[in-house]
């Protein structure tokens, strides 16, 4: 199948990378040379602009998902990526040489990431860089603004709805505000007094956390809310408490809401089109 632009490098060529070659804390990483990856059918080869760095970037290199994911050493770490496309795989014709793009680059194993000069993404992974971000910002998006896309919509966030989300001054708790404005509900966020400014320049109507947070709530949901996002965890005692009958709620960090009518949720699978949302990741991203 035909592929417009596609490049052609050496694939026998090698690249920078940061690198670990044993389970550990930031002293196992390295820069190294590694072979520039080959470009499968379905891929695409993007030149890395910008990686972002995400929690489950430290927890897979001290081998806290070993039990889940194949490992093969050496390991370049890094799941977000935002760059410019090299090449193009057979059968990838939705993008040329050149393109820029934002990629939650997450592969079957542990392998191949981000922290390099080159990756490749399978084409269902891949997103056009939204015109309104920096590189930078582009880079925080795809493994926050996923999570937070996919609870919502999992949990079926519309018009009419009101949404308490826990947590939602951090990394995907405001992408969560502003995507659950982008499905047309109201929003009810929970953060320390200091980010609440930020938090109603996002849309959102903060309460602060902590002791209290209960009725500050229902203060401004007096008949409770319809969707409860949790992005911190622990907090499942003040998710039933402003739950109204027959609302729906879920979990990103406690697995006990499952017990509970709640569904468990983890990172995200595949890549909507962020540019009409124009999402603004925050400091936390």
């Amino acid at each position: 199948m035909g592929h417009d632009g596609a490049g052609t490098p050496d694939s026998g060529s090698d690249m920078r990378a940061m690198t670990y070659s044993a389970f550990g804390g930031p002293e196992v990483l390295a820069e190294t040379r590694q072979p520039r990856p080959k470009v499968a059918p379905g891929e695409i080869l993007v030149r890395v602009r910008c990686a972002a760095v995400n929690p489950v970037d430290w927890k897979i290199m001290a081998g806290g998902l070993k039990d889940l994911m194949d490992t093969v050493f050496p390991v370049v770490p890094g799941w977000d990526v935002a760059g410019v496309v090299e090449q193009v795989g057979i059968d990838a014709p939705e993008f040329a040489v050149g393109d820029e793009v934002v990629a939650y680059a997450r592969k079957d194993y542990v392998h191949g990431g981000t922290f390099a000069e080159f990756v490749t993404v399978p084409v269902r992974a891949l997103a056009r860089r939204p015109a309104s971000l920096t590189w930078d910002q582009a880079a925080g998006l795809p493994l926050a603004g996923l999570t937070a896309y996919q609870v919502l919509t999992r949990l079926g966030t519309g018009p009419g709805d009101t949404v308490l989300i826990h947590g939602a001054a951090g990394g995907v708790g405001s992408l969560g505000v502003q995507i659950a404005r982008a499905l047309g509900a109201r929003v009810i966020g929970t953060a320390s007094s200091a980010n609440h400014d930020r938090l109603r320049e996002l849309g959102a109507e903060p309460a602060a956390y902590g002791e209290g947070v209960v009725e500050r709530v229902r203060a401004l949901a007096p008949d409770g809310v319809d969707v409860v996002t949790d992005f911190v965890g622990g907090v499942l005692d003040t998710t039933l408490a402003v739950l109204r009958e027959g609302g729906r709620h879920a979990s990103i960090a406690d697995n006990s809401v499952i017990g509970a009518g709640g569904s468990g949720c983890g990172y995200g699978r595949t890549a909507p089109t962020w540019p009409s949302w124009g999402l603004s990741p925050t400091r936390g991203s």
